[in-house]
């Protein structure tokens, strides 16, 4: 799942803070992982050799923020094994053989009830 959904994870970082989102392919609905600051935000690098060392503490943070933001989103987002979309918990259906999602289920004439 996480694979998944860091397949769909949209990068809005800037140069200070760290921030990611995944929208809901069924209803739209935008999610969005909590700004993480960067440690060396505003603060200026006098040197080439600082610039390099910025750059990489950077990466390095955003990958950590990247991964924080995957399985934060897990908890609000499921993948439908019938037509392999992301949807949200409020799109995705526990039914009875088979959890989809809301497009699925309605094709397939299924009830359920939302992950909630």
């Amino acid at each position: 799942m996480k694979r998944i959904i860091a397949g769909y994870l949209q990068d809005d970082s800037d140069q200070g803070q760290f921030r990611f989102s995944l929208t809901c392919v069924e209803c739209g609905t935008v999610w969005k992982s909590p700004p993480i600051r960067f440690s060396k935000a505003g603060v200026p690098s006098p040197t080439e050799a600082k610039q390099i060392v910025f750059r990489t503490l950077y990466q390095r943070e955003w990958e950590q923020a990247r991964e924080r933001a995957i399985v934060e989103a897990a908890h609000g987002f499921n993948w439908c094994p019938l037509c392999g979309r992301l949807v949200c918990n409020r799109c995705f259906l526990i039914c009875d053989d088979l959890d989809m999602c809301r497009t699925c289920a309605e094709d397939l004439h299924e009830r359920g009830d939302p992950v909630a």
